[in-house]
């Protein structure tokens, strides 16, 4: 990039825009479809001339003006991904711990046991062969398919490097999750960006928290992979496939109310939102579908000043512990906030249908951040499957936390709280990979290197 470009392409924090891969910039269009597609690099001369090949599908900057026109192809690289290219181990040292492991030897830290430990997870992944992590999303099938024309020929025309997996994702014709609910709903403010936070009150968090070169809230600049060019303006990404037991949710919300409206305000408790999306702390009581579809006030609350107590939406909730905003917690939740990208995969279960029937559906999700330990896994083992934070110890995320069917959960009510007892697991953990998404610069010098 030369020196024009780079001034034209920061923002007012000197943020190198158009280095930065457009896939860790985009909002997700709605609706969306798209692909997730891993490889294994069999030769390192091979996964050059890969990565040479897919460069020009690659795109950096920030979405156009009307991001329901756009589509995009992002690459990303796990540790033994970035072996296989051969980067020096002199560079490979310097990732951080956690990304160089991989999720798979970090599984019974961030919660993966029992039936989501990675010995049940779908093949490849937890395996030595993920290499090169390729993601596209679009709002349509003809938009996605021209998107990944260019990839999909680089693939097949370079000996040496094997597409080994892949997963469709769609948005439900509902617009809601597996679960029932509208996802994909929070984006966070990021300071020198110039991309608007979902929540206008949130204040503007350091670009230090999502790419790598730049101070983040310590005011310290993140540990930064060597070479410079490797690490600028990257950042690493956590994918993992989550499977949604949704007869066993329903079977739940049954056993535990007495009518469909208790029941609608029992999972809303639970999740922090209704379907809609409308949050629990502006309409406590009713679904507003008005509300939950309009961007411009359905994220637009803080904890503190409209339900500090939690009368409304619980500590608890899911929606809560994993951004807990400005809630009274342990700890500051500034120092662990996320790029959150939420895909659907798999056929949606009828309405009313209350016995699995054998499917395999959930989400395939995507967090971002600059820190791996303190921002994902940080989230999954102090905020998911803790809590200690928010003063109900033993407590897990009721949706998201891994529970053997004695789970617990609590929902403050007047004159007295209710707790739930019994919780199974509702979400189960298929798959996972750690990966590097590096910059334009970076991809640049990954392809060129020699040896």
């Amino acid at each position: 990039m030369n020196a024009s470009a780079s001034a034209s392409g920061a923002g007012r924090a000197g943020v190198e825009i158009d280095d930065v891969q457009s896939g860790a910039l985009h909002p997700r269009p709605v609706p969306y479809v798209g692909r997730f597609v891993f490889l294994r690099v069999d030769d390192r001369h091979a996964g050059r001339t890969l990565l040479r090949r897919l460069l020009p599908s690659v795109e950096g900057g920030l979405p156009s003006a009307a991001p329901s026109q756009d589509a995009w192809v992002a690459v990303a690289f796990t540790y033994q991904g970035l072996r296989a290219l051969g980067v020096p181990q002199e560079s490979l040292d310097s990732f951080p711990r956690a990304f160089r492991q991989g999720m798979a030897a970090r599984a019974q830290l961030i919660g993966d046991v029992g039936e989501s430990a990675p010995t049940h997870w779908e093949p490849p992944f937890g395996t030595a062969e993920v290499h090169v992590v390729l993601s596209a999303l679009s709002p349509d099938e003809a938009r996605l398919e021209k998107a990944l024309e260019r990839a999909r020929a680089a693939c097949r025309d370079t000996p040496g490097a094997e597409v080994i997996w892949q997963q469709e994702v769609r948005q439900l014709p509902t617009g809601r999750t597996t679960l029932g609910f509208r996802d994909g709903i929070s984006h966070p403010n990021i300071e020198g960006v110039g991309l608007p936070g979902s929540n206008s009150r949130e204040v503007p968090l350091k670009a230090g928290e999502f790419f790598l070169g730049y101070p983040d809230e310590t005011g310290n600049l993140p540990p930064i992979p060597s070479p410079d060019v490797l690490g600028r303006n990257g950042t690493y990404v956590a994918v993992r496939k989550l499977h949604t037991k949704v007869a066993a949710w329903r079977q739940y919300l049954r056993a535990q109310t007495s009518s469909a409206q208790e029941e609608a305000l029992l999972a809303a408790k639970m999740v922090g939102r209704w379907p809609s999306g409308a949050p629990l702390t502006l309409s406590p009581e009713r679904e507003d579908a008005e509300l939950g579809h309009d961007p411009h006030r359905n994220n637009d609350f803080l904890y503190r000043e409209n339900d500090d107590r939690g009368f409304r939406c619980p500590a608890g909730a899911h929606i809560r512990r994993v951004n807990p905003r400005d809630a009274a917690i342990i700890g500051d939740a500034r120092m662990h906030r996320l790029i959150r990208r939420g895909t659907t995969y798999g056929p949606p279960l009828p309405e009313g249908v209350l016995e699995d029937d054998g499917a395999d559906r959930g989400l395939v999700g995507v967090f971002i951040g600059a820190h791996l330990e303190r921002q994902f896994e940080f989230i999954k083992t102090e905020w998911i499957n803790d809590g200690n934070f928010i003063g109900y110890p033993g407590e897990k995320d009721p949706i998201a936390g891994h529970h053997d069917g004695t789970g617990s959960a609590t929902i403050p009510e007047q004159p007295v709280r209710r707790r739930l007892q019994d919780l199974p697991s509702f979400v189960v953990t298929r798959g996972g990979e750690y990966c590097f998404l590096p910059g334009l610069r970076a991809l640049r010098w990954l392809a060129e290197l020699e040896g």
